[in-house]
């Protein structure tokens, strides 16, 4: 089984080839394949790299899917005894990624 750790948006993910992902929005069009470099660990059937803090000479290759929004979040505010209340929601902006290769 071939899997890699990256880092992206600020989080790390276990990724898997041929799966898809979801992570914090990337600006690029729809359909666009893009090569990500901050590979932090690669697993190929045992065969264990890893970086300091990323791997050299290695990249990975995923497609942007989709641009989507995520769930509503609520968030309320409240003052006791003040008569102030405040209401207000967020959507995150999300990538769908289609991760097509990891190679080392």
């Amino acid at each position: 089984m071939k899997y890699a750790i990256i880092e992206i948006g600020g989080k790390q993910l276990w990724v898997e080839p041929e799966k898809y992902y979801q992570v914090n929005f990337i600006n690029v069009a729809e359909n666009t394949t893009i090569n990500l470099n901050k590979i932090l660990l690669i697993n190929d059937e045992g065969n264990i790299k890893l970086g300091e803090p990323y791997l050299e000479n290695t990249s990975l290759e995923a497609k942007v899917l989709s641009h989507m929004r995520g769930p509503k979040l609520l968030v309320y505010k409240m003052r006791p005894k003040k008569k102030t209340r405040k209401k207000q929601g967020h959507r995150q902006k999300l990538s769908k990624l289609l991760i097509n290769k990891i190679s080392s």
